[in-house]
């Protein structure tokens, strides 16, 4: 298991048209998510700044391109054009954050 934390900006002004969307989420969509190995999968916004943070099993890059490669994953990201202005780097590659620390149950964890 690997974890990804990722970005997402959106157009000023779409923050509850991307709330109400994420409220309606396709349960096609859903499904493919788990399917595609992502669990414990949690989006955070502020004003129009989204994190996006998830479990990718068996690591990050599977877990993508598995996603990737469904049509619903595409439908969904044409449905969201309007709404958000960025989530990629220049390269095309998604912006991704490195993990450098995490509190587990033991208290700590080097990675």
């Amino acid at each position: 298991m690997e974890r990804l934390c990722f970005v997402i900006n959106l157009f000023p002004g779409k923050e509850a048209e991307y709330d109400k969307r994420h409220d309606e989420i396709w349960p096609e969509l859903t499904a493919a998510i788990n399917e595609a190995g992502f669990r414990n999968y949690n989006i955070f916004r502020r004003d129009n700044h989204v994190i996006g943070v998830a479990e990718c099993h068996p690591d990050v890059d599977t877990a993508v391109a598995k996603i990737g490669a469904t049509d619903v994953n595409t439908r969904w990201g044409e449905f969201f054009s309007d709404v958000i202005s960025s989530m990629t780097d220049d390269s095309g590659d998604l912006i991704r954050y490195k993990q450098v620390w995490r509190l587990d149950e033991t208290g700590h964890e080097s990675l």
